[in-house]
């Protein structure tokens, strides 16, 4: 039975030998781990430029489907008051209903902002 333990050493490598090559092998090491986080950033970006391309065009369409619902709304409106008061009517509800959510959305931004105490 053999009871020799075999050390780092055993091929007579001298010191700075060994230490040149731990510094050649970290850095190995380091530069795989770099191409690994680049990887996976890689796949990240890539599905987050894909899911904001679909958030884009669910916007759009969207916001599409809001302008033919306002449309429609001063069409059926004009049959009662005409086409000029019709659009007035539809734009200023609209524009109070803005005014509403800006101010909402302004005083959350103002709570947020103030200090702890």
């Amino acid at each position: 039975m053999d009871n020799s333990v075999t050390s780092p050493f055993d091929n007579d490598e001298s010191l700075t030998e060994v230490v040149g090559r731990l510094a050649a092998e970290t850095r190995a090491l380091a530069g795989a781990e770099v191409a690994v986080y680049k990887a996976k950033f890689g796949e990240t970006a890539s599905a987050y430029k894909s899911a904001a391309m679909f958030f884009a065009v669910a916007g759009v369409l969207g916001l599409a489907a809001l302008i033919a619902l306002l449309v429609g709304a001063i069409l059926t409106l004009a049959t009662l008051v005409g086409p000029g008061w019709a659009t007035v009517t539809v734009v200023g509800v609209v524009l109070v209903l803005a005014g509403i959510l800006a101010m909402i959305g302004k005083s959350k931004l103002q709570t947020k902002s103030e200090p702890v105490s």
